[in-house]
């Protein structure tokens, strides 16, 4: 009820309060980015230049990734690199 009857009072403190609270989300620094469950080095920032894999639940680089094809570019069933299970 007291909201109600004083909204016209608070309407534009409440409004620049909003504003000011969309700007810390919009303005906020990135969230640091994980490093690579192998090789230990940040991800790149580019998406297409990692894979998520759904055996293990992991993202992992595309380097570890081309670093393990070609170690196991001899076998006909191709494994993930970080848990071995098929892919």
């Amino acid at each position: 009820a007291c909201q109600k009857d004083h909204r016209s009072q608070h309407k534009a403190a409440c409004k620049k309060k909003l504003a000011e609270l969309f700007d810390e989300q919009l303005f906020a620094p990135p969230p640091p980015r994980e490093d690579c469950p192998i090789c230990f080095l940040p991800m790149p920032a580019s998406v297409d230049q990692t894979t998520y894999k759904v055996c293990c639940g992991k993202v992992i680089c595309c380097g570890c990734l081309v670093a393990a094809a070609n170690v196991e570019n001899n076998t006909h069933s191709p494994k993930c690199p970080f848990c071995r299970n098929k892919a």
